[in-house]
């Protein structure tokens, strides 16, 4: 794993890739070297006119490259549900869970949800469940979902998880990525139970320069933390070059193991693909239990053919 890059990808030829957010950031950079390397890409994006955008200026940098847009807006299962009624494809190798939003004011989906929860983890949770059929008969799929170290911050609350009671924008966030890491283990942990060869991973980009530290200030107008996090970005950050190679990792290494964490090397913070470390409340499988069927409740997703 060590100076794994993007050069290591092995031939995506034939293979079909699904990657959400893919307008901007590690999406953009993801989607865009599973195209170099061969594979047909669906860039799942909420905005049509960026969606669309990314999709001309990814063929533009790799010429022939076979890639097509379609609206996704994670907010808004109706959405998830049109989506997935609508997929392409007879196969899916690749799910790539990559879209979100990080420390917002507190707001609420079109479904009700707080929004970091309901867009980072329900809306992924549905979309991976609706396209749970086409990864299970394409061999050696993977479902990779994005997390971020700041899961640490907080565990869930399962009574609470909205944020109903108090709402912090950070740790609403680190929820939102500690039930990523949930949905991973309890994911892997029912396709194993079933015979699956579907691998289900996890991975986070350390800090990666994208806009997605600035939307949080700038929608709730605090222009000293906006100015902060573009200094951060600008001096700190590695590129989102850098921030999408885990999930690269993760989508294509050969033998990634089921409910594997990976990140950047240097302290998870910036450097080649490594495994990272994650909480131990990540790998609960009671909580992952009691959160796979809150979920299942709350978007109307059933997992049917991983019952338990």
């Amino acid at each position: 794993m060590s100076g794994w890059n993007e050069k290591a990808i092995p031939d995506q030829s034939g293979r079909v890739a699904v990657v959400t957010g893919a307008n901007s950031g590690i999406g953009y950079v993801t989607a865009r070297e599973l195209a170099r390397r061969g594979a047909r890409v669906l860039l799942a994006c909420r905005s049509e006119a960026r969606g669309a955008g990314a999709g001309e200026r990814l063929v533009a940098e790799v010429p022939g490259a076979e890639v097509q847009f379609a609206r996704l807006d994670l907010g808004d299962l109706p959405s998830v549900r049109e989506f997935a009624a609508a997929y392409p494809y007879d196969r899916l190798d690749l799910l790539i869970n990559n879209a979100g939003v990080m420390a917002l004011p507190y707001g609420t989906t079109a479904d009700g949800f707080e929004t970091q929860f309901g867009t980072n983890h329900l809306g992924h949770f549905a979309l991976t469940g609706l396209l749970l059929p086409t990864l299970l008969e394409t061999p050696a799929a993977r479902v990779v979902t994005v997390s971020s170290t700041a899961h640490a911050l907080a565990n869930i609350d399962i009574d609470d998880l909205n944020s109903e009671r108090r709402y912090r924008r950070w740790a609403a966030y680190a929820r939102s990525k500690t039930a990523n890491l949930l949905f991973v283990h309890e994911l892997a942990r029912r396709l194993a139970a079933h015979g699956s060869d579907v691998v289900a991973a996890a991975a986070h980009p350390g800090y990666a320069a994208t806009n997605l530290q600035t939307t949080g200030p700038k929608m709730a107008g605090r222009k000293a933390a906006e100015r902060f996090m573009r200094v951060g970005n600008r001096f700190f950050a590695q590129s989102a070059d850098a921030g999408a190679l885990p999930t690269l990792y993760a989508a294509t290494a050969p033998d990634v193991p089921p409910d594997s964490f990976t990140g950047p090397s240097l302290a998870g913070w910036r450097g080649s693909p490594a495994p990272s470390w994650r909480a131990t409340w990540t790998r609960d499988d009671r909580a992952s239990a009691r959160l796979w069927a809150a979920s299942e409740e709350l978007t109307g997703v059933a997992y049917d053919a991983l019952k338990v």
